[in-house]
């Protein structure tokens, strides 16, 4: 079977990343990494599936790419690249070559046993060490769920390796990983935890993943519930239940994982093009979080949302794989972003002098409302900007939170959140008349920068649970 040693492709990680990190072993030693190869091209298409999925979770994508279903491996080819010149495969498929893996925790990956040994980072470079065992180069890198987080992480740490980026129902981590609380997602999440045997777990895995709608279509004389039941029981039979090592250092993984505005900013100036493809009905990624993603990542990123669930690559097949061609065909003939993004055309969020200058950003009034204008339909606070000082290292604003109850509900959750840094960032607040007023003062401007994203994801959590639970929550 098809193996990567992680630690034996250490040394060739990105220069960008802290050789210390590197060569932890804890993270790497020992790790091995399982993978299939499938077709034979020039291009090459790396895909990352989600939490506790394996690498045949990608099959419809995998048929549609290459034009076959066996992999390589079965086929008695070698993992390795074995493109010719020209491109073309050999086994009749479309010049493309992908590879799919299990990460580690899951499948026939290595299970490491501490959380500490799980985050997107680390995941991400199994995925480069990947890719240089495969001798590929670059790649188009497409992930799904946790698994596009890993892709972004990826994306970041080695941009000059990635031709496209595709982002399937992916959630910004943290809070954003918690799906819309309602009788539902309750019932599923005690189901979840609760699946002893692979015909428990299919059962709430098939309610997670797809629509209610197309589970109950019937598929000649049975549903396709029925139909994917016994799919499901089978592959997870043959690989058996996640263990309890992969699945907390895996949820770890998801917890932790944050994308910073340097982050989203470096895949922005990249030179390649990102499609964020999601279902709408989608109960453990909500699609706010990826629109919000999409649009950080304008004018490179192009939205795609489709009705189906969370494995809207399933659900909705065709019309995922028709995506992902035409992500692959834009960027091998170098479309503009402007002409591959599919949001209105506006101006950056910063103002065209928003860079640096002597020490100083500029930040209009209209700029920050747009910024915040994602809390006006979370709740009916209105975001009113009373003094936003030129000065890059102090900030001050006020939220008309439209009552005295919602701004202490606001105050209260915002006050847990202490600032990991208080000597070097300080963040002041007080409650009156309905308004929530916020003073910011840092050392410098990035501790200040990173403190307000952190601030306003607080600021975002708690107006939407206002909006989702009603008022009486300060009582």
């Amino acid at each position: 079977m098809p193996f990567c040693e992680v630690a034996k492709h250490q040394a060739s990680l990105y220069d960008g990343v802290d050789a210390a990190s590197l060569s932890s072993s804890s993270n790497n030693n020992g790790i091995r990494i399982f993978y299939r190869t499938h077709g034979h091209g020039t291009t090459k298409v790396l895909l990352i599936i989600g939490f506790a999925g394996t690498n045949d979770s990608w099959g419809p994508q995998i048929k549609a790419l290459t034009g076959k279903e066996r992999s390589n491996d079965d086929d008695g080819m070698r993992g390795v690249d074995q493109s010719d010149d020209n491109g073309e495969d050999g086994y009749g498929g479309n010049g493309v070559q992908v590879c799919a893996f299990d990460n580690r925790g899951m499948g026939r990956s290595s299970v490491p046993t501490k959380n500490s040994e799980y985050s997107t980072k680390i995941m991400a470079k199994d995925a480069i060490a990947l890719m240089d065992h495969l001798g590929w180069r670059k790649a188009h890198v497409f992930g799904h769920s946790m698994g596009a987080m890993i892709a972004c992480k990826l994306a970041v740490m080695v941009p000059d390796r990635v031709l496209s980026l595709a982002l399937l129902n992916v959630t910004g981590g943290g809070f954003e990983c918690l799906p819309k609380l309602d009788r539902q997602t309750i019932s599923v999440a005690i189901r979840f935890f609760k699946a002893k045997t692979p015909e428990q777990r299919a059962a709430v895995d098939l309610d997670t993943h797809y629509t209610k709608e197309y589970l109950d279509e019937y598929v000649g004389s049975s549903t396709r519930r029925a139909i994917l039941h016994q799919e499901y029981v089978k592959g997870i039979s043959s690989t058996g239940m996640q263990s309890s090592y992969g699945f907390d250092g895996q949820v770890n993984a998801c917890w932790t994982h944050k994308m910073t505005r340097t982050e989203i900013e470096l895949i922005r100036s990249a030179g390649f093009l990102v499609s964020v493809i999601h279902g709408r009905h989608d109960i453990i990624a909500p699609i706010y979080y990826a629109r919000r993603l999409a649009e950080k990542l304008q004018p490179v990123a192009r939205m795609v949302d489709l009705h189906g669930g969370h494995l809207v690559s399933h659900e909705r097949t065709k019309e995922v794989n028709q995506v992902l061609h035409e992500l692959i065909n834009a960027s091998e003939t170098k479309m503009s972003p402007h002409d591959w993004s599919n949001f209105p055309r506006k101006s950056s969020r910063w103002s065209g002098r928003g860079a640096l200058l002597g020490g100083c950003i500029e930040r209009p009034e209209a700029t920050i409302k747009e910024y915040l204008k994602p809390l006006d339909h979370l709740s009916r606070a209105t975001m009113v900007l009373t003094n936003w000082l030129v000065s890059a290292t102090k900030d001050d604003f006020e939220v008309d939170c439209g009552s005295e109850e919602n701004a202490s509900i606001i105050y209260a959750a915002l006050a847990v959140d202490k600032e990991l840094q208080p000597d070097k960032v300080k963040r002041l607040m007080s409650v009156s008349d309905g308004k929530l007023s916020v003073h910011f003062e840092a050392v410098e401007a990035r501790f200040l920068r990173a403190s307000f994203s952190a601030f306003v994801d607080i600021l975002t959590l708690s107006t939407k649970t206002i909006e989702e639970f009603g008022k009486g929550m300060a009582s």
